[in-house]
């Protein structure tokens, strides 16, 4: 029974490195038959470790996610909630624009199961309400702007630049844009 937990975690971690540089290459779309022919696996041991789509897509991005959200943590008392907040609103940004699928991902709730909440989204609004509701205290954000708000903003900022030359530099711009409109402090 251990030979078979040690295999399972082997299998695991390698349907996700895989998953990982599909959903890379090709986008929340990558075909699951391909990420097991190139782990070695079946179909099977595939859907075994992950049910469906959205359970392999939020294992893919589950590391960046964390990272996110500790960045949203440690940001949460800077000495200037604006900048604080623009800081990981950026992070945000630069992940979404160079993680093909993120933000399909972000954007796909209740597609699956019309209850299913999307646990990417949910991680992030957890770590973020905190930044978000000292930036609005301090007046640097809109009262009524929330962190969905926000994670829809950059989700549809990487949808729209995703086929730009440079998605990453454009979505950035397009942020600053936006930001004029939603910080009244400029």
């Amino acid at each position: 029974m251990t030979v078979q937990r040690a295999d399972a975690r082997r299998n695991y971690a390698r349907i996700l490195a895989v998953a990982e540089e599909e959903v890379a290459a090709h986008g929340a779309d990558a075909s699951l038959e391909q990420i097991a022919r190139t782990a070695g696996v079946g179909s099977a041991t595939v859907r075994r470790h992950f049910p469906n789509r959205r359970a392999l897509l939020e294992a893919v991005f589950s590391h960046r996610i964390d990272a996110l959200c500790a960045r949203a943590v440690d940001l949460a008392e800077a000495d200037d909630p604006r900048a604080a907040l623009l800081d990981w609103l950026s992070a945000l940004t630069t992940y979404a624009t160079t993680a093909r699928g993120m933000a399909d991902a972000l954007v796909q709730d209740g597609t699956d199961d019309a209850g299913h909440v999307n646990a990417c989204a949910v991680r992030l609004g957890g770590a973020v309400d905190p930044l978000l509701h000292r930036a609005a205290r301090a007046g640097a954000v809109a009262p009524e702007v929330t962190t969905a708000d926000l994670v829809s903003l950059v989700t549809g900022l990487a949808l729209a630049t995703e086929h730009h030359r440079d998605p990453a530099a454009e979505a950035h711009r397009l942020l600053a844009l936006t930001v004029r409109g939603i910080s009244p402090q400029g």
